[in-house]
């Protein structure tokens, strides 16, 4: 892996000097990690190239500031990067442009030689298992934007005073975010930038023990040490793991022997179920782990029809599928785990837009290193001309913020090498109009879009009232605010 990311930076600093300095025009959608991350290389790659980037919000930065948790301010630096790059010379910020909406992808392309996706994954991955659709029962990837302020979910309607216990189904480290926010005393988070009526919610909250539910055992826990190290240092929270959970089988011995990250993990929660107290005190918040379990179905309740109770699970085993694989299976064993809310971290899922080739098994562009494979069956080899993706809507929603470096060098690679074979139209009888056609698009529609500049003001003005509450912003958190402060 190493060695192919050293040989793609090589191969663009080659190009550097060697690519043709006429105007291309680039529109990447998207300006989270990896959009910001493609027009950062193509910019410093092509130097005539011209890159505009668009999102539908009216901030940019995508799941640096919506996904990540407000007590982890030290991975939002990454956002000076990428402001630098928005204040190329050669590059512009459309923000409230939502493609699908305010322009389809077909006259994207029309306008632009180059049109790179990088619009991640704003839905969830669906059990399909009964009572889904009860009330309190939400996607973690709601919770998370609920206190990061975006504004499509501030409304989020959460159980948190009636019950004082929460499911999380999942394992992972947006799990474990979501359990560390909920279980961390509010006062803590208040120096933070979460949003304020997230902060009021949590500080009036009845939660008092939550469930992180695996399907899996401890050696396969998705989540980093880092993560699991942090939830694991709250204050005066209990922790409780079945030490029978944590007995490992000979595969599993081989698995944390070539792994050092589940190795670490494994230790971690072994240290946890050893150390502490060995029941609660009273009053005492609680994080229970449980392993080999796997929603079968949620409960209604009797008292409050229509709400979740609970979550049936069925015990499971894991099976050896081949390949060093192995899968959790059900044993037929049940049990039940009362509760008032769950949020299930299963997974995000990126969303189709018309005219796109998407496979909605895996959620993702069927693609060949960034380029997009035209939609047939007949020749899989065969591409949409000037059409490419990065980030999860290329590899799925997977790896962390830097993982989108990667991922856009190889992109921009292969932007490249097709810029040098001749297969993007840039020299054709109808040149591409790029930034002048997008901004005369926009106007037609009335589309009221949000320039970089736009995003400064709502910058200063959340900075500014955050000085105020001791918070390093006050995030505005609903469509006007946001577009008022955009204005002013």
């Amino acid at each position: 892996m190493k060695m192919a990311i050293f040989q793609v930076r090589t191969w663009l600093s080659r190009r550097f000097s060697s690519v043709s300095s006429q105007t291309l025009r680039v529109c990447v959608v998207g300006s989270g990690p990896a959009g910001f991350y493609t027009a950062e290389k193509m910019l410093k790659a092509h130097q005539g190239a011209q890159v505009d980037i668009i999102d539908r919000l009216p901030t940019p930065f995508g799941l640096v500031r919506s996904g990540v948790a407000p007590d982890h301010p030290e991975t939002k630096i990454v956002v000076n990067q990428f402001s630098r790059a928005a204040q190329h010379e050669r590059c512009s910020f459309f923000g409230n442009v939502m493609l699908g909406s305010s322009l389809s992808l077909a006259e994207l392309r029309e306008l632009y030689h180059v049109v790179v996706l990088a619009y991640g994954a704003e839905s969830d991955r669906v059990l399909g298992i009964p009572g889904e659709d009860l009330i309190g029962i939400h996607s973690a990837r709601e919770f998370v934007w609920w206190y990061n302020g975006h504004p499509d979910c501030k409304n989020l309607d959460l159980e948190l005073k009636n019950t004082d216990t929460a499911v999380i189904l999942g394992q992972g480290n947006v799990a474990l975010d979501v359990a560390r926010i909920l279980l961390r005393p509010a006062t803590e988070l208040a120096t933070t930038d979460i949003a304020s009526h997230a902060l009021a919610a949590l500080e009036e909250s009845s939660i008092r023990k939550v469930y992180l539910v695996g399907r899996r055992g401890p050696v396969q826990a998705a989540c980093t040490a880092k993560e699991l190290r942090e939830v694991l240092g709250i204050k005066d929270l209990y922790i409780q793991i079945q030490e029978a959970d944590l007995l490992k089988t000979p595969e599993d011995e081989e698995e944390i022997k070539n792994n050092r990250i589940q190795r670490r993990v494994y230790e971690l929660l072994s240290k946890a179920a050893t150390t502490g107290h060995s029941y609660p005190r009273s009053g005492q918040r609680e994080l229970h782990f449980v392993f080999f379990r796997k929603p079968d179905r949620f409960l209604d309740s009797d008292e409050r029809r229509g709400h979740v109770s609970g979550v049936h699970f069925e015990e499971t085993v894991l099976k050896d599928v081949g390949g060093g694989k192995r899968v959790a299976v059900g044993t037929g064993k049940f049990d039940d785990l009362q509760c008032g809310m769950v949020l299930k971290s299963i997974g995000y899922k990126s969303v189709p837009v018309d005219g796109l080739p998407f496979d909605h098994q895996k959620g993702v562009v069927p693609n060949i290193r960034g380029r997009v494979r035209h939609n047939t069956s007949e020749d899989p080899t065969r591409l949409e001309e000037g059409l490419y993706v990065c980030g999860w809507l290329k590899r799925g929603p997977t790896g962390i913020i830097a993982t989108n470096l990667y991922c856009a060098e190889e992109t921009v690679a292969s932007i490249l090498e097709d810029l040098d074979k001749g297969v993007l139209a840039t020299k054709s009888i109808s040149p591409k109009p790029g930034r002048e056609g997008l901004l005369h698009l926009l106007d037609n529609q009335n589309v009221r879009f949000v320039p970089f500049n736009g995003w400064e003001k709502i910058d200063s003005t959340e900075r500014r009232v955050g000085s105020l509450k001791k918070k390093p912003r006050e995030k505005l958190a609903t469509w006007e605010e946001l577009l008022k402060a955009a204005t002013e």
